[in-house]
């Protein structure tokens, strides 16, 4: 199987993982939003093919949560909920595969790691950038009636706080598995060398 195809394949399997994790993550939910699992397979897409795989990936990412679960967000705009959830996962993807590309010559353990750091970083940092442009005014009518002081503290605490630290540590627990995985793609995708003849 040449390069091409083992890409392609690899691609196919992990936009099916992106797609099904979401799907089940509707079921994991902690306060206001679910926990997004997606991010492992979009930063183990990012570091195997590159960062155009983790825009990919994150593309899936942003379009499956829009499908799913984004219905209270159209209710109120519909293209910033698009831009938004578009916005967010592509930009994870791509930050993970920068990253990892920029580190993972030097140390792979410590590339994964930084990019588990940054994806969703980066995921919820689009995510809460969003609410601020498009749905201000109606997350402060959330923040009001769930009794915070502010839409500020609601965003944070209310609508991003624990989820963003569970999908943060689920990152990097799982950071070593990712390296594993990389090495063990590493080592199945170069050529075997041929033994001497004695």
């Amino acid at each position: 199987m040449n390069q091409k195809t083992k890409t392609l394949v690899g691609m196919g399997l992990l936009t099916a993982i992106v797609v099904v994790l979401q799907a089940l993550a509707i079921s994991i939910r902690f306060g206001v939003f679910n926990i997004t699992l997606v991010l492992v397979p979009i930063i183990v897409g990012a570091a195997l093919y590159g960062y155009w795989a983790g825009a990919w990936l994150g593309f899936v990412f942003g379009v499956v949560v829009l499908l799913t679960d984004a219905g209270v967000f159209l209710a109120v705009n519909v293209p910033g909920t698009i831009l938004t959830c578009i916005a967010k996962g592509v930009l994870a993807g791509l930050v993970a595969g920068a990253v990892y590309r920029a580190i993972s010559h030097r140390n792979k353990l410590a590339a994964v790691i930084v990019a588990g750091i940054l994806a969703p970083v980066t995921n919820t940092g689009v995510f809460l950038i969003g609410c601020r442009l498009f749905f201000f005014e109606t997350i402060k009518g959330w923040a009001e009636a769930g009794g915070f002081p502010n839409a500020g503290n609601y965003l944070i605490f209310g609508m991003v706080g624990f989820n963003f630290v569970v999908e943060l540590l689920i990152n990097l627990v799982l950071s070593a598995a990712i390296v594993q995985i990389l090495n063990l793609a590493t080592r199945n995708s170069s050529p075997a060398v041929p033994k001497k003849a004695e």
